[in-house]
């Protein structure tokens, strides 16, 4: 049979029951766009969390106190590992490749200026954390290069706590009181938006020792590192873990590195991914069931037809062909209608609802059409070798 033939055949039985067939490819439809509806949103929210980690840098290490271990015991119990502390800060800054250190300690507190009262996120930081997690400067200056051990009563604003405590006045040169010491405001952060739930507008940034003492802490919470671009990970973690083993005597504290977590974060997020579409594909199922039964029933209606085909020379591979030709066709069509339903909802939920970040991942987009074909091949095998095997002559005497 010529390929124009065989295309007429599968479709003319197609639009032979235009509406049963409409609501079997909708069945593929429908499990296709539910899949690309839930990979566009978990590919949306994807790049959302990798950009909110990434707007802060990739050449950033971490430090903190403790090392991560499996050894066993009662939760609650104190640590026995070395603090960190603003010596062995500054004795990192002498470690290969590094650029820029900031030792950091952090809480909450009550802010008073201007008469008005805000309990808010203190952080206390080093000069170098603007340039760290690129955090820019409106107004004013950021902390300045101190004695680390008693550094001035200096203060920076985040955007929303300007906001809140001077409203449109100049906050420069003022005093606002923390606890009870009072520190004079020299600088305004640009606006920075969220990270990890912390708004970083609604913040102030004081030098890391006026935190401590604030806090009554004898060590750091974290000291972030940043390091020379281009240069690997691995070697600048090395050259700090030997400085810090030299200082401790053994390896009592934990390294993160910026790439390492987010190559982590990365794999998690796209598991995730993966995981929403296999959810959303469970409904091609039902679009799998549809085309088996249209196509059991189809063998049923034609079986006159089947016999007279055997009968005027067609080969059992052409019947087997042409019903499964009708299989696939079904699939596609539906899977194409679905491709455009799912795009297309995936589109509108973004602009409806613009917080919520919505991304079509075009590789899913090319699997889900190559899976719903493959479920449309599936389907038809049964019912395709069922007309296949048909006996010519009693096919041809059935009413």
């Amino acid at each position: 049979m010529r390929w124009p033939d065989f295309l007429h055949l599968a479709l003319r039985a197609l639009t032979a029951h235009r509406m049963r067939s409409f609501l079997t490819l909708l069945g593929i439809a429908v499990g296709i766009a539910a899949v690309i509806l839930l990979t566009s949103i978990g590919e949306g929210l994807h790049q959302f969390v990798l950009k909110e980690f990434s707007q802060f840098g990739t050449n950033i290490v971490t430090v903190q106190p403790g090392r991560r271990s499996a050894k066993g015991g009662p939760p609650g119990l104190p640590s026995t590992a070395r603090e960190l502390t603003l010596d062995d800060a500054a004795a990192l800054r002498r470690a290969p490749h590094v650029t820029g250190l900031t030792p950091s300690v952090s809480g909450n507190s009550e802010v008073r200026a201007n008469g008005r009262t805000r309990r808010t996120f203190i952080v206390g930081a080093g000069p170098d954390m603007q340039r760290a997690f690129a955090m820019r400067i409106k107004v004013g200056s950021f902390l300045p290069h101190d004695d680390p051990e008693n550094p001035r009563a200096f203060l920076v604003l985040g955007a929303t706590l300007r906001q809140e405590l001077f409203g449109s006045d100049n906050p420069l040169g003022e005093r606002v009181q923390i606890g009870s010491e009072r520190f004079r405001v020299i600088g305004v952060m640009e606006r920075k938006g969220q990270f990890l739930g912390i708004d970083l507008d609604d913040a102030a940034y004081i030098p890391t020792a006026r935190a401590m003492a604030l806090y009554n802490r004898t060590g750091l919470m974290e000291i972030n590192i940043t390091y020379e671009e281009g240069v690997p990970a691995a070697r600048v973690t090395d050259g700090i873990r030997k400085i810090l083993v030299a200082r401790h005597g053994r390896e009592d504290f934990t390294l993160i590195t910026q790439e390492d977590m987010l190559a982590t974060l990365s794999n998690i997020l796209g598991i995730l991914t993966a995981a929403v579409g296999a959810l959303g594909g469970i409904s091609l199922l039902v679009g799998a069931v549809g085309i088996v039964t249209i196509m059991t029933i189809a063998v049923a209606e034609r079986t006159n037809e089947i016999g007279l085909l055997v009968a005027l020379g067609a080969r059992r591979r052409t019947i087997l062909g042409l019903f499964l030709g009708e299989a696939v066709a079904l699939a596609a069509i539906g899977g194409f209608l679905g491709l455009a339903l799912g795009a297309g909802i995936a589109q509108l939920v973004g602009l409806l609802v613009p917080a919520l970040p919505v991304t079509t991942p075009w590789r899913f987009v090319f699997l889900a059409e190559a899976v719903a074909v493959v479920i449309g091949l599936a389907a038809g095998v049964l019912p395709a070798r069922k007309a296949a095997r048909l006996n010519a002559v009693e096919a041809l005497r059935a009413e």
